[in-house]
């Protein structure tokens, strides 16, 4: 055994007095792997060549220790570890072949809360952990990141004098056994104190509004945290403040102090690139605080190759002014909806409100509009009352929402109104993902609307049916999926016209594969068109797509194959630079 133990020092003799240190390990992999190259010294020196053979021989004889000492917060005790060390070229390789053994596993969890917190719900999502269960391995990383999070969900929920009970984690190397018992103890909750607010941007009553917490409510950190999203997302205040003062443990209560500063107007722009719009740029101008009670006024200018549009908003806030506003907008816009070229001009008073997980939106708008399909157009006034349901996450509190779980619209018109159409129309729209694990996605998409009209020719084209296009069936242009009618054109030739359907059926399969470097690969398969009659025939297309996220940018390039037709492939780019 001497004989053995002194061969490493007599290769290293046999060297030069520098050289390079190359390192090979087996055995173990992904996070097991790399928290035994954190451990090893010799893996900190690995291609260096100014390792002498003194360092080398103090770097190789810890290793057998070292690897011991990684093994064990994964739950191996035991482990058999073979190194050696080989001339290699002008240096030497260590190779280190890992056996880990049997592991620790879990034989009993018992996690206990005590105190004025024992039946509070803030620790149940903890109690039904699953992160630590019986017949699991041993993870001393596990371990000590449920101790945090009860020690987080206490401090976070006012419990600030909570404490973890000693009680160490028992750990039997002969059996292959642990057992963990975890007690917190609570102590009293604490509640907000006397808040204190410094600002001058608006009046007191309405920026009380925004507060998350009253004096007297049990502390939260997250109701601290979500007054000051609320009120950074309101734009009124340049900087905002939200901040505990020391807590007071004679009357158990934490005062908040908020300071703010006011918003300047905002000037904003924005570019991008759509395979439906080619290049598109967008200009605003906002006035966050036109005056003491929170009024805002927004203009705005959309343009692209096939739209255009100029609104201007005048925001009053209502109820709880984070989630609720009174809107007048006045609105101007051209599109080219498949073949038709459509002009609205509108005025609409609306109202927002947030009920449970749901923002309604009301609204009656006064609209005069055009329907030009290349051989007349056709003008129409309209009073269209509507309503609008969207579903938002739990903790909403008013910001831009860039996919809805479900959507629905119901609008209409009629003649006894005042409006030259009677129709009613609906439309739903639901997307959702899953994720099937950390790398794998299901995005599901779908679009279902209809309409009833007794006169479908009376129906202005604003509010019919188109489909096709990167957000609705890729492979097909946009909203090019709609019945068709052979037009007269006003130079007196006849043209195959998509002029819109009474209803509307799109749907999305997508499977999304997570590369390294925020890159992404998807492969879809979309379906739907617009059309008069359910029944009829639906367009179908299939495809593969890459996804570039970056913060400023997001990039995304889809290659389509219409699978009902025998069109070609197309290609989908959007591109949107955050400016």
């Amino acid at each position: 055994m001497k004989g053995w133990r002194l061969l490493p020092a007599l290769l290293l003799l046999s060297l030069p007095a520098a050289a390079a240190i190359k390192v090979e390990l087996r055995g173990v992999d992904d996070e097991v792997k790399l928290n035994v190259q954190t451990f090893l010294s010799v893996e900190r020196y690995r291609d260096r060549n100014d390792i002498d053979a003194d360092t080398v021989d103090r770097l190789f004889n810890r290793i057998d220790g070292e690897v011991r000492e990684a093994l064990r917060p994964f739950g191996y005790y035991e482990p058999e570890v073979r190194s050696e060390l080989k001339p290699q070229d002008k240096g030497w390789l260590i190779d280190i072949d890992i056996t880990p053994g049997e592991p620790v596993r879990v034989r009993h969890v018992s996690i206990v809360i005590r105190g004025q917190g024992t039946d509070d719900p803030a620790f149940d999502a903890i109690r039904s952990q699953r992160a630590l269960r019986e017949g699991m391995r041993l993870n001393h990383g596990t371990y000590e990141a449920v101790k945090g999070e009860l020690i987080r969900a206490a401090a976070g929920n006012g419990y600030l004098a909570a404490r973890l009970v000693p009680n160490p984690l028992l750990v039997d190397v002969a059996n292959h056994s642990a057992s963990i018992n975890l007690e917190l103890e609570t102590g009293p909750r604490y509640s907000f104190g006397a808040i204190s607010i410094e600002q001058s941007v608006i009046r007191p009553q309405l920026m009380r509004r925004y507060l998350r917490f009253r004096e007297g409510d049990p502390y939260s950190v997250e109701q601290l945290l979500r007054t000051q999203f609320a009120l950074d997302d309101s734009l009124y205040f340049s900087t905002v403040e939200v901040s505990p003062a020391e807590a007071d443990a004679a009357t158990l209560t934490v005062p908040v102090r908020i300071t703010a500063t006011r918003n300047d107007r905002q000037l904003s722009l924005g570019a991008g690139y759509g395979t439906d719009t080619s290049f598109r740029g967008t200009l605003g101008w906002t006035n966050t605080r036109l005056n003491d009670r929170g009024h805002r006024l927004r203009f705005e200018i959309k343009g692209s190759s096939i739209t255009r549009r100029v609104d201007a908003r005048y925001d009053i806030p209502i109820g709880d002014p984070a989630l609720e506003r009174f809107s007048l907008e006045a609105l101007n816009k051209f599109e080219d909806a498949g073949d038709l070229d459509t002009n609205e001009t509108s005025i609409t008073p609306s109202i927002t409100r947030v009920r449970g997980k749901w923002q309604v939106v009301t609204k009656v708008a006064a609209t005069r509009t055009s329907t030009d399909d290349g051989q007349t157009r056709q003008r129409s006034n309209l009073l269209v009352p509507g309503i609008t349901l969207a579903s938002v996450p739990e903790g909403f509190l008013g910001e831009s929402l860039f996919s809805r779980a479900l959507y629905a619209e119901v609008i209409g018109s009629q003649k006894t109104l005042g409006s030259d159409s009677d129709f009613l129309r609906l439309l739903v729209q639901s997307e959702r993902q899953f994720d099937l694990t950390r790398k794998w996605h299901l995005l599901l998409r779908g679009e279902l609307g209809t309409s009833l009209v007794k006169n479908f020719d009376e129906m202005p084209g604003i509010y019919r049916f188109f489909a096709g296009g990167d957000r609705s069936v890729r492979g097909f242009a946009y909203q090019s999926l709609s019945p068709e009618e052979l037009v007269l054109q006003r130079d007196g030739t006849l043209k195959l016209t998509d002029v819109g359907g009474r209803h509307l059926m799109t749907g999305s399969v997508e499977i999304v594969r997570d590369l390294p470097r925020n890159l992404a690969v998807a492969t879809f398969f979309d379906a739907g068109s617009a059309f008069n009659r359910f029944g009829d025939k639906l367009e179908f297309a299939a495809g593969i797509g890459f996804r570039y996220r970056l913060p400023v940018v997001s990039l995304g390039v889809d290659v389509a194959k219409p699978l009902s037709t025998g069109g070609g492939l197309r290609l989908h780019l959007n591109i949107t630079p955050k400016l």
